[in-house]
């Protein structure tokens, strides 16, 4: 079982990313998924969650209306398109199951500088 994460980078305000969680030994579809992130000395905090089967899509407060989290379950992978980005959104991504059940990736730098 694995998680990559990808699509990170240096951005200014108000730009856009893109995130890509490409999981392998399982199939993301089975699982209520969800992207994590960790800001320089801070707890890691939950940020959005896609359930596995219809139901409701969750965000944290603060990137409701700003983030999308999506898979695509031909190519096993899980999105979260960030828009609108700011420095709080500065941190490393991480995505996982729900219950944070699978082995963590190494997350993907993203860094939100004028």
């Amino acid at each position: 079982v694995q998680l990559v994460e990808s699509g990170g980078g240096l951005v200014q305000p108000g730009e856009s990313l893109r995130l890509s969680c490409a999981a392998s030994g399982f199939t993301v579809s089975t699982y209520a998924m969800s992207w994590y992130r960790q800001a320089p000395g801070k707890e890691r905090e939950w940020v959005a969650r896609v359930p596995s089967a219809g139901g409701i899509i969750n965000y944290v407060d603060s990137v409701k209306g700003r983030f999308t989290i999506s898979r695509d379950n031909a190519k096993n992978t899980v999105y979260l398109q960030m828009n609108s980005l700011n420095a709080e959104d500065t941190a490393v991504y991480y995505c996982n199951g729900w219950y944070q059940q699978f082995p963590w990736g190494q997350g993907t730098q993203v860094t939100v500088s004028s």
